[in-house]
């Protein structure tokens, strides 16, 4: 498979770099006149990932409506089809799960979500765990985790709408078979999720020489405590009566770097701004030397991704997070060796990435070919 950047990102960068502004989203000037974009819609979640498969940008459902939606209408009629917004809104859960390893936590957070058959985007960060539910599951979501003992912070700010760029690919066509009942056991969960991948030519591959770092921004306030999992929270009134966000705390240095970067065009980047959280980066290694000092974290680290197309898939397929790492966690034996510390997950609109250090990938892809190679 070719591992190419999107030939539609350069349409994209500007829009990407306008919701990435410090300036308020009221700000007529910055927003070309566009209604809808006021203080009250600045983002509390925002995750913008570029990956050799596609640009998958997760906002405020009405950033996607306003900003991405008008540039995708512009766009000739056979490039616009490879470009999707969900039609369904997403709820963001942030989920605190402090003294479980990694892998543990992608499992126990999306195994009962699973069972109760419900679609997801999974998202691991510097400090936490993010699941994106549809917002018509909230209330099954909510009961199901708070059933496995988690504590679930939701917020209404946090609805969301993945708006997606992606190179030479249009969504699957024609109507899905009718749902079939959720899987009782994690077993027949792995069972399905395997076969549904195998039925639509998912095959898992590694891009040769990208190694990823997770870091975090260094935070300039020093109101975040980096030694704990949940940093004081920022989404204040300042003095002057407006609200502030991540981008108060944030460094100058992180910030002209991630443009640069952005500018670019990467090979891989991932980058999570939460309400809560210092902004967290998912990068290729050799992006480093451009933030310098402004990051802090793992930056010897030496992470490589799995990557699974899931274009073929609908994007309300259930199961493929919890039941690629359960049977990578089962088959390697990953909680008892304790590897399951360095697994972790990222969902991209219409990819996957299984995320783990460089020796514990090559066997994760050892255990995944067999499993979804043509008889």
């Amino acid at each position: 498979m070719q591992a190419a950047q999107t030939d539609l990102y350069p349409t994209f960068l500007q829009p990407i770099l306008q919701v990435l502004l410090p300036q308020g989203a009221g700000d007529v000037s910055l927003t070309n006149g566009v209604e809808g974009l006021d203080i009250e819609t600045r983002h509390a979640f925002l995750n913008i990932s570029i990956t050799p498969i596609e640009c998958s940008v997760v906002c405020h459902s009405d950033w996607a409506k306003t900003v991405f939606e008008p540039v995708i209408n512009r766009l000739p009629r056979d490039a616009a089809k490879r470009v999707t917004i969900s039609k369904e809104p997403y709820l963001v859960l942030s989920v605190i799960s402090a003294g479980m390893d990694a892998g543990n936590r992608v499992m126990e957070l999306t195994s009962p979500l699973a069972l109760a058959g419900i679609p997801i985007l999974f998202i691991t960060t510097y400090y936490s765990d993010f699941i994106l539910v549809p917002r018509k599951k909230k209330d099954t979501v909510v009961q199901a985790l708070l059933a496995r003992g988690f504590e679930c912070i939701e917020d209404e700010s946090s609805y969301v709408s993945p708006a997606v760029m992606s190179h030479g690919r249009v969504k699957s066509q024609g109507s899905e078979p009718p749902s079939t009942p959720p899987p009782s056991s994690a077993s027949e969960l792995q069972k399905r999720t395997f076969e549904q991948l195998k039925k639509r030519n998912v095959v898992p591959y590694i891009c040769e020489g990208l190694s990823l770092v997770q870091c975090s921004g260094r935070d300039v306030s020093e109101l975040i405590d980096m030694s704990s999992r949940r940093p004081h929270s920022s989404w204040q009134a300042n003095g002057n009566g407006h609200r502030t966000s991540w981008l108060d705390n944030m460094d100058t240095k992180l910030y002209t770097s991630l443009i640069a970067v952005l500018a670019s065009q990467p090979k891989f980047l991932s980058i999570t701004l939460a309400q809560e959280d210092a902004p967290s980066l998912l990068l290729d290694k050799t992006l480093l030397s451009v933030f310098g000092d402004s990051l802090v974290g793992d930056v010897e680290g030496d992470l490589v991704p799995i990557f699974l197309d899931l274009v073929n898939l609908p994007l309300e397929a259930t199961g493929i997070v919890s039941g690629v790492a359960g049977k990578l966690v089962d088959e390697m034996h990953m909680i008892e060796t304790g590897v399951g510390a360095e697994l972790s997950y990222l969902s991209t609109a219409r990819a996957g990435a299984v995320i783990l250090s460089n020796e514990q990938s090559m066997k994760a892809l050892e255990v995944l070919k067999p499993l979804l190679e043509k008889e």
